[in-house]
């Protein structure tokens, strides 16, 4: 059975079609002719014919005055019926609509063309303009998080605004966040489907538990685009740097300008053959802290210029700091083989025998405190108060787990340790005999470990041996047990534990690898303490924070590719520059189905059918039938009184 095309959503407005009678009976029933001196009686004939056309009974005659006015009334009742084309499709009353505005989304299909979310704006604009009265929307905004704009209404005018003002942010895509928040939503109004709108940049398979149906509308993918996916620098002598730049993208070539502090030092051409990434190596020295910036330049069309620009800070040369307490010669040992490395305090008999923390001046920007260590290896838990970046407890259970594991005086053995941990990595711990052995107590679990914040590296017969925690910038390894009562400092592993430990406070402490920042938010930056200070973005956006009392600044959010000023008051005191650096966004790849737990939703073959509503096309031809009735009426003869 076919079902009429055309539906009303106020049908009982149907009932102004009544306002016709009285229209007609005003024409039938027209005011007296006004009293006139004629000069001859044989213009009674005109006046005779007159009445009878005023009288009820004879013929009405046809008038287009009264057309257009009948006319222009039907079209008022109509438009306020409100009558809309049906075209089958189901109509959701609340229906959350999440917008994808990640670093994708900006790209272009066609050089100067438009980008993805200029598409993806322009359709969700049409489900505004079809809206049923009956009908809400919410906007929401989707990248790394998810962001409400408008609760669901129908207002057309604020869904309009919240639309207008929805920008790419030159972040990566996170789906699973718009469907929390939409999931949040669902918990207050009835919730039975959610439209996503994305170019399908963001991960395939997404751990969610769908409560409602998911309306997936991909849109059309960009162009060919080059970007830069890396920026790593690594000291290869105290004043020299290896810089290494990573290319992706589509097939396509782009030259690649090295800048120091604003200053071109180098470039090279990169080429990009099947999609396989291109690896450049540049050599700068810089003996301070210094600026890089990574400049491409593609051959050929590229869609997308956020991920065309990349930035890198350098920090000082300086050697690495380590406090170890004189009782540990084996460690002290191991470490003096060591280039650029001082050691704390100095043995006797040399002429650095200061043990107090170096006056080493770090960067501010790179995120380190302004003296301390790098390293602190230690066996007393009453040093862990030392300022230092890294610290190894030898023989020290923490205070916080003396519940969950003691010390025995019986032998013990390694039985399984992480291999791949950076701590562990090619040290051999099998036959390492062990004089002492943590139990934990009766009951304890892993989970009881890891509840405290706590990671196991290696497991003993009845207890763990070597654990992990990491606070805040502050990162800690327990060695249970203590060293010099096993076999562990005669094997070939222990300086290589020692070396491991090495590399761990100069990654942590930027001194021999940097790598360039992402977007997201800003590193920590450890300033003043307890000053305010003012996070200037490249867009013009600033952000007022204030510092901890240990100088802590973290959070801050950095969305937009460029350099971020941080300054109190007028002074400038650091600058940090952030990249995109996101192979999966450069590559502007797109998934035509998302996996969830339980079922998979593919990409919707067609655009979303709204009913469409007539009342605004209606209302439009009214005005023109009144305009035509004005202009009628002013030209006829007497139509202006005198």
């Amino acid at each position: 059975m076919m079902s009429f095309p055309i539906g009303f959503y106020a049908l009982g407005g149907a009932w102004l079609f009544l306002l016709l009678a009285p229209l007609v009976l005003f024409y039938f029933l027209k005011l007296k002719r006004p009293r006139l001196e004629i000069p001859s009686l044989a213009l009674w004939r005109q006046v005779l014919n007159d009445q009878r056309v005023n009288s009820p009974f004879p013929k009405f005659k046809r008038n287009l005055l009264l057309l257009l006015q009948v006319l222009l009334l039907v079209l008022l009742v109509l438009a306020a019926m409100q009558p809309f084309v049906q075209t089958g499709a189901e109509r959701a009353e609340y229906l959350p609509v999440l917008i994808d505005c990640s670093a994708s989304m900006a790209a272009l299909d066609t050089p100067g063309g438009r980008s993805r979310l200029e598409l993806a704006k322009e359709r969700v604009g049409k489900m505004i303009d079809n809206m049923l009265p009956d009908q809400r929307l919410s906007l929401i905004e989707m990248h790394s998080s998810a962001r409400r704009l408008t609760d669901f209404t129908n207002n057309q005018r604020l869904l309009r605004d919240a639309l207008g003002k929805i920008a790419v942010v030159d972040v990566a895509s996170r789906l699973e966040d718009g469907l929390s928040m939409a999931q949040g939503l669902a918990r207050t109004v009835p919730i039975e489907t959610v439209v996503v709108y994305s170019d399908g940049n963001f991960a395939a398979q997404v751990d969610f538990e769908l409560p409602f149906d998911v309306n997936y509308q991909r849109i059309e993918r960009g162009g060919p685009n080059v970007g830069i996916t890396a920026f790593n620098g690594r000291r290869s002598r105290t004043d020299r740097w290896d810089v290494f730049v990573g290319v992706e993208g589509t097939d396509g070539s782009a030259e690649i300008e090295l800048l120091q502090d604003g200053k071109s030092v180098g470039g090279e051409t990169a080429r990009v053959v099947d999609g396989r990434s291109a690896r450049l190596v540049f050599e700068v020295s810089a003996e301070t802290a210094t600026s890089l910036e990574a400049r491409l330049k593609p051959s050929g069309p590229d869609s997308l210029s956020a991920d065309n620009v990349a930035f890198l800070d350098l920090p000082p040369a300086r050697p690495l700091t380590v406090y170890v307490r004189p009782e540990l010669a084996s460690y002290r040992h191991a470490l003096a083989a060591m280039q650029d490395v001082v050691v704390y305090p100095a043995d006797e008999g040399r002429a650095d025998t200061d043990a107090s923390p170096p006056a080493a001046t770090r960067g501010d920007s790179g995120g380190m405190p302004a003296s301390g260590y790098d390293l602190l290896i230690t066996d007393r838990e009453d040093e862990s108060a030392l300022d230092a970046t890294v610290t190894l407890f030898v023989g020290v259970v923490p205070r916080d787990l003396g519940k969950l594991v003691s010390v025995a005086a019986e032998v013990a053995h390694v039985v399984d340790w992480q291999r791949s941990v950076p701590l562990l990595q090619h040290v051999q711990l099998t036959n390492v005999l062990i004089g002492t052995e943590p139990r934990s107590a009766l009951g304890v679990r892993d989970a009881d470990y890891e509840a405290l914040g706590y990671e196991i590296l290696a497991h003993g017969q009845r207890g763990p041996l070597i654990l992990k925690k990491r606070t805040g910038q502050k990162l800690a390894f327990f060695l249970l047990f203590h060293t010099d009562r096993s076999t562990l400092p005669y094997r070939v592993g222990f300086p290589i534990l020692v070396t491991n430990a090495v590399e761990i406070a100069l990654s942590e402490a930027a001194i021999s690898e940097v790598r360039g920042q992402p977007t997201g938010v800003l590193p920590p930056l450890w300033l003043r303490p307890d000053r305010g200070y003012r996070v200037t973005g490249p867009d013009g956006s600033a952000t007022n924070v204030r510092s901890d009392s240990g100088g802590g600044i973290s959070g801050v959010p950095a969305v937009h590719v460029g350099s971020y000023l941080i300054a109190e008051g007028a002074t400038e005191v650091a600058r940090v520059g952030v990249s995109l650096l996101n192979a999966q966004e450069t590559s502007l790849a797109a998934v035509d189905e998302i996996l969830f737990r339980e079922y998979s939703v593919s990409a919707a073959e067609t655009k979303i059918e709204t009913d469409r509503p007539l009342w605004g096309w209606l209302a439009g031809l009214a005005l023109c039938v009144l305009l035509v009735e004005w202009w009628y009426f002013l030209r006829r003869p007497g139509g202006v009184p005198t």
